[in-house]
């Protein structure tokens, strides 16, 4: 199974954005949507999960959640869009890690790209930096991967152009 990971779009998909999602069996968005037509865009086009970011209304708010939590394999994934900076997270996401005993976190907000794995239950966090055109960030990301059972494997990062 292979995923794409976007965030802190803020209503902005770049003009390329779809030559990097049309190979993915799915799409998830770390918040920041920042407009229903993207939101409208992503699940018409592509299998989405999505969460919604402290930029988003009401609107996308609705037809989004704050954080998903599934499995797929044997592997458990934690999407949430704040979830502060190792080895100080939120609050929040301090109990959804203890909650849930995810084997990935995937975040936004910070435009900031970042994978890493640190030692507490061997968590992968991935930040897929910001793919927009609204914030301080220089370079437009995205992260792809595969899935297979229960591993995660050729990852890649890709700027967008």
């Amino acid at each position: 199974m292979k995923i794409a990971i976007i965030s802190d779009t803020h209503g902005f998909l770049h003009r390329n954005i779809d030559v990097y999602l049309k190979s993915c069996d799915e799409v998830w968005h770390a918040g920041d949507i920042g407009d229903f037509k993207t939101l409208d865009h992503l699940r018409k086009s592509y299998k989405l999960r999505a969460v919604f970011g402290n930029i988003d209304n009401d609107l996308i708010r609705r037809e989004t959640k704050e954080n998903l939590v599934f499995n797929i394999g044997k592997l458990k994934f934690l999407i949430t869009h704040i979830a502060g900076k190792y080895p100080k997270f939120n609050s929040k996401t301090l109990t959804l890690i203890n909650e849930h005993n995810p084997n990935v976190l995937v975040c936004g907000h910070s435009h900031i790209l970042k994978i890493e794995k640190i030692d507490i239950n061997n968590l992968l966090i991935i930040n897929p930096g910001s793919c927009g055109k609204v914030g301080f960030h220089k370079k437009k990301t995205l992260v792809r991967f595969e899935i297979n059972k229960s591993k995660i494997e050729n990852m890649e990062v890709i700027e967008l152009r």
